[in-house]
């Protein structure tokens, strides 16, 4: 957990940019690499204790060490001089290891004052280098921040969802796992600490732990989000993190890679004129849900696993490549939707999603998939998405989508039917997967199914609105 003495920190550093730094990604950024500067002379000064030299801040690098940065003999301009200087010449120190070259790549100051930068220094000085979860946490705060990444269709994964989605897959330590659009590596983190609380009785042993983080890796398009996804890790405890500047979509250098978990929450907006994606995906589209559930359905091993967070558009849109999209789940991989609330990405986003589960193993043994449908999370849905106790959590409470999904693995196994899912249930059902064919929409809506499965309770005939209603172009003026 995050104690509240390096939350006030983090907040005071945010508050003293906000003036000249009011864009809150770029506030992220200019922590991120003001903390790793400091954090490098703390590691130099940690090796000189012990006997050492100095690594980071060497041969022609001195005069850039963070104490000398903060000399009070300085004026305020000859400091600002010396930190811009030294952000950007830092990335081509030969001295330091390469991902922290990467992550000082392309950094600057983007304001010209004095004043604000010794508040910043100074407040940034309370923070030590220590490689612990304590940092980790702070980082993912700081992370947290971060609203909606504009244009990309990029939304940060509440956390909750991220661990609730962790925990139904159950990625295990000699497992590959990748999120082929990473971000901030929230879900590569959340299945590290899954794992490591799995093997809590036996705790891993130090080879094992470095197979483990060895066995974790991103891409993303952005460099931003490559910067931010390698230090979150770094401060993880992984010495080299595996995260990659690349975009899944476009490029085949890493096609050919395939993995036993894959966990993603894609970019869910195209942008303007579609993407021209490479000729390898089964499916020909250019939109990115449809190809991004492609790719990652594509690149899980014979007995892959995976957890994926989808727009609603995927569930029922008429489109030949969603169709054909819908067909290849069905029949390979899927066994179960579980429909979130409108509202779980507010105050980013109002759009409705699902995340589909996939188990190539899995789904073999059985003739159904599994519909969840969640109406509470745990939160409030307004813009602030308060947390609420006092409500249903339809994701971890007993009873709840965590327990249907577990009973819904044993029960395939088994051959028995799971009795966490009742007949006429509004929470939780399952439909044959013939049924889902029959009209060749595949359409993934439980809703779909459920009302048409108990259409005889009706006093009246359904009957689709177009049959009744007829339609009148719209004006186009104002009466």
């Amino acid at each position: 957990m995050l104690d509240q003495t390096t939350k006030r920190k983090l907040d005071s550093a945010r508050q003293i940019l906000v003036g000249k730094v009011p864009d809150p990604k770029a506030q992220v950024e200019q922590i991120t690499t003001a903390l790793v500067y400091k954090f490098m002379d703390d590691m130099d000064k940690e090796s000189e204790e012990l006997g050492g030299e100095a690594k980071f801040f060497a041969n022609g690098f001195s005069q850039y060490a963070w104490t000398k940065l903060l000399d009070n003999k300085l004026s305020g301009q000859e400091r600002l001089d010396l930190y811009v200087q030294a952000i950007t010449n830092m990335s081509k120190n030969p001295h330091i290891p390469q991902l922290f070259r990467d992550i000082l790549k392309g950094a600057f100051l983007p304001y010209n004052d004095p004043r604000t930068l010794s508040l910043f220094l100074k407040e940034i000085n309370e923070f030590n280098y220590e490689h612990s979860e304590n940092l980790g946490n702070a980082f993912e705060y700081l992370l947290s921040i971060l609203g909606s990444q504009g244009d990309a269709g990029q939304f940060r994964t509440p956390r909750h969802i991220i661990d609730f989605i962790v925990k139904v897959v159950d990625p295990k330590k000699n497992e590959t796992i990748l999120d082929p659009a990473c971000g901030t590596a929230g879900f590569l983190i959340s299945a590290y600490k899954h794992i490591l609380k799995q093997n809590k009785e036996k705790t891993l042993t130090p080879d094992e732990k470095l197979k483990l983080m060895n066995n974790l890796a991103g891409y993303d398009i952005s460099p931003d989000m490559v910067k931010l996804a390698l230090v979150n890790m770094y401060l993880h405890g992984f010495p080299e993190p595996k995260i990659h500047e690349y975009d899944s979509l476009t490029s085949e250098k890493r096609w050919d890679e395939t993995f036993d978990v894959i966990l993603a929450n894609p970019p869910f907006m195209s942008p303007s004129g579609g993407i021209v994606p490479h000729k390898k995906f089964s499916i020909q589209a250019n939109r990115a849900e449809v190809l991004f559930v492609d790719y990652i359905v594509e690149h899980l091993n014979i007995n892959g696993r995976a957890g994926i967070i989808i727009p609603e558009g995927v569930i029922f849109k008429n489109d030949a490549s969603y169709k054909q999209l819908r067909k290849n789940l069905v029949e390979y991989g899927l066994y179960a939707v579980v429909s979130l609330p409108p509202g779980v990405f507010n105050p980013y986003s109002g759009i409705k999603t699902n995340i589909l589960f996939f188990d190539n193993n899995l789904s073999k043994k059985t003739d159904e998939i599994l519909f969840i449908k969640v109406l509470n999370d745990g939160f409030d849905l307004g813009a602030q998405r308060r947390s609420r106790p006092d409500l249903p959590n339809d994701l971890f409470d007993k009873g709840g989508a965590i327990d249907v999904l577990k009973a819904q693995k044993k029960a395939i196994v088994s051959r028995n039917k799971n009795k966490l899912v009742q007949k006429n249930s509004r929470f939780a059902w399952s439909i044959k997967k013939e049924i889902i064919a029959e009209s060749g929409d595949y359409r993934l809506s439980g809703d779909f199914y459920h009302e048409d499965r108990n259409k005889h309770h009706h006093k009246w005939e359904t009957v689709e609105l177009g049959d009744v209603l007829g339609y009148e172009q719209p004006t186009k003026y104002i009466v």
